[in-house]
């Protein structure tokens, strides 16, 4: 079964097919709040499983690394406005520093195609 890279980089790829699953690198996103950073991540989110021909019906899996656990709540007001109702992924969330200050959320995403 052959390996498709999305993006690739000297450090890694934006996204990794393999069969019919893509694999997503984790998505940060910009802005000073956690609202703007988790808008902008999923529109990434979103961009990525295109390329591949996959949607957000199709995720598997979302793992969600906050900051800080006291964003929890604020981030999946987004998270329940994005996700496709009628096929939620398995998900996880905890916390966990983040590669660089500035980032306060960051998904990490496996999907069908």
């Amino acid at each position: 079964m052959s390996i498709q890279r999305i993006e690739p980089a000297a450090r890694m790829s934006a996204a990794v097919v393999h069969g019919n699953t893509v694999y997503l690198a984790g998505q940060v996103g910009e802005g000073e709040s956690v609202t703007d950073q988790c808008k902008d991540a999923l529109a990434e989110v979103d961009r990525l499983l295109a390329a591949v021909g996959s949607n957000k019906s199709k995720i598997l899996q979302t793992i969600i690394y906050l900051s800080d656990i006291a964003y929890f709540g604020e981030m999946n007001a987004v998270w329940e406005a994005w996700i496709d109702p009628a096929n939620p992924p398995a998900r996880a969330t905890s916390e966990a520093k983040l590669a660089a200050p500035k980032y306060k959320v960051e998904f990490i995403v496996t999907a069908a195609i």
